[in-house]
């Protein structure tokens, strides 16, 4: 069929001259962005109470607007379930992407307007396919179909017909008709609110189909294709989908799962391909196989800004553009978006990687972390240090979580972490040692508290049954999805819960 890469080399090259533009003028790509969200929302309830009408720079928009939290925006948003229009963005929302709460919500309702989905998260979208063509221009991957792992979605509770789900099942729901040609399962296997009948379902529908890419969640899909195997008594993913060359993977980090990926799909042709896409927005993709930072993507409905980490949650932090950023800076991100969040602070913390292209890593969460002691390990650290622990003793990582010890009358402090292994490490002390080692290595307040054992003592490492992590999330009803592990904490509730949850 020559007329289909001929339509995609064209869309390509097009797409790709545009990204160019903002890899160039990344400042003046903003700015833009920020007057058109301005433009479009000057009459709404939030512009008139903010005074768009005389907002024409970004000093002016962040004099008039304060860094939000989701507890802030909880009354707009209970309006907006309500029905109430012109709040937060022009006209009526009636989608609301569901996911984990704050400290005084048990979840978040994002708004998610028809802007957002066509400006935003299909445009990221597409971008994968632009950004993965230029980089492998011999792709077979549009003579095959692409699998879609997704979540569920159910009419609001509030009576007005609007909807909320997993961010995925809303894609779903609302994708083109002619996507159908290009993804499977079709959409009423992949919004099954069970994830088990929906693997079931997925396996029936898609092992004699040409699966040429597949797209999620790295730990959700290690489940998928384990049920794959085991039903069609095959031993990697390739045998079952020959033709299969990307993972397009998001959502958490892929390192611990990168060597499970390995075993499971052993063809060195195949490629691996990071997305950064939550809630909120579409924010970044990786250019480059060979480096896994993403390319923050400047011309989509999001206009950015950047608080170093360690002024975040204090009063008036620096609010930094992107033509102010530097490199090797752990920054907590706020956005501003066409699905009308305003300085609205995601939650997440990143690190420049490159300037001119401006690319970044995902270092961790503003509240995913282990600061019990003054040790400040951040997500970035334990995924770094457990890969290290892993290489040198053959373990194979499943899902973890950590959380402080606390010191007693004659105890000191530690770092308790609750891991399923795959493949068990060779050593258990050995593997202690190493993580222990590379904590340090990575974390000078670490460090500086495990000197000679005075606050901190070694870590402790709990292996719990293969399946305990699935059947935590299982008793919570949070199979599949978009749900993901809190990787650290600086309670014990995770650590106790998933413990919990092995010796039952």
């Amino acid at each position: 069929m020559p007329f289909i890469p001929s339509v995609i080399k064209w869309i390509t090259k097009k797409r790709l001259s545009q990204i160019d533009l903002f890899k160039k003028y990344p400042a003046e790509s903003q700015d833009e962005v920020l007057i058109r969200l301005i433009a479009r929302s000057r009459e709404t309830e939030w512009g008139k109470a903010h005074g768009y009408g005389s907002v024409t720079s970004h000093h002016q928009f962040c004099n008039n607007v304060p860094v939000q939290t989701y507890e802030e925006l909880i009354p707009w948003v209970e309006k907006l379930r309500a029905g109430e229009k012109n709040l937060l963005w022009p006209g009526e929302v009636r989608w609301f992407a569901k996911s984990s709460g704050t400290t005084s919500t048990k979840s978040k309702f994002i708004p998610i307007t028809r802007e957002s989905l066509e400006a935003t998260h299909y445009r990221g979208a597409k971008d994968c396919l632009v950004l993965y063509t230029s980089l492998n221009p011999a792709t077979n991957i549009f003579l095959g179909k692409g699998l879609t792992l997704g979540g569920s979605h159910q009419i609001n509770n509030f009576g007005n017909n609007s909807i909320y789900g997993d961010l995925s099942a809303i894609l779903i729901e609302n994708a083109p008709g002619y996507s159908d040609l290009i993804r499977t399962p079709p959409a009423h296997i992949a919004l099954i609110s069970d994830f088990e009948e929906k693997m079931k379902l997925i396996t029936e529908k898609t092992v004699d189909v040409n699966i040429t890419s597949i797209s999620g969640v790295p730990s959700w899909y290690l489940v998928l294709i384990r049920h794959i195997l085991k039903t069609t008594g095959k031993e990697n993913l390739h045998q079952v989908w020959p033709n299969l060359e990307v993972f397009f993977h998001g959502g958490i980090s892929f390192a611990p799962y990168r060597d499970q990926y390995r075993r499971l799909l052993p063809d060195p042709a195949m490629n691996y391909m990071e997305t950064y896409n939550a809630s909120e927005g579409f924010f970044a993709i990786q250019d480059d196989l060979t480096d896994n930072s993403m390319l923050l993507m400047l011309d989509y409905g999001v206009y950015y800004e950047f608080i170093p980490a360690d002024e975040s949650g204090t009063d008036n932090p620096r609010t930094l553009t992107i033509g102010e950023v530097e490199k090797g800076v752990n920054y907590a991100v706020v956005i501003s978006t066409d699905g009308g969040l305003w300085r609205y602070a995601i939650g997440d913390t990143v690190e420049f990687t490159s300037l001119f292209p401006h690319k970044i890593k995902i270092t961790g969460r503003t509240r995913h972390f282990i600061n019990a002691f003054g040790e400040e390990v951040i997500i970035d650290n334990a995924e770094k240090a457990l890969e290290k622990a892993c290489l040198g003793t053959g373990a194979h990582i499943v899902e973890y979580t950590a959380g402080p010890v606390y010191m007693g009358n004659d105890t000191r402090g530690s770092h308790e972490w609750v891991i399923e292994f795959d493949r068990a490490p060779d050593d258990p002390d050995h593997f202690i040692e190493l993580l222990d080692t590379a904590l340090k290595a990575l974390n000078s307040d670490y460090e500086a508290k495990r000197y000679k054992d005075l606050t901190l003592v070694k870590p402790i490492v709990r292996a719990v049954p293969q399946g305990t992590f699935y059947k935590w999330f299982r008793e919570r009803d949070k199979l599949g999805g978009q749900n993901k592990m809190p990787r650290l904490s600086n309670t014990r509730e995770y650590v106790e819960s998933v413990l919990k949850t092995a010796g039952n």
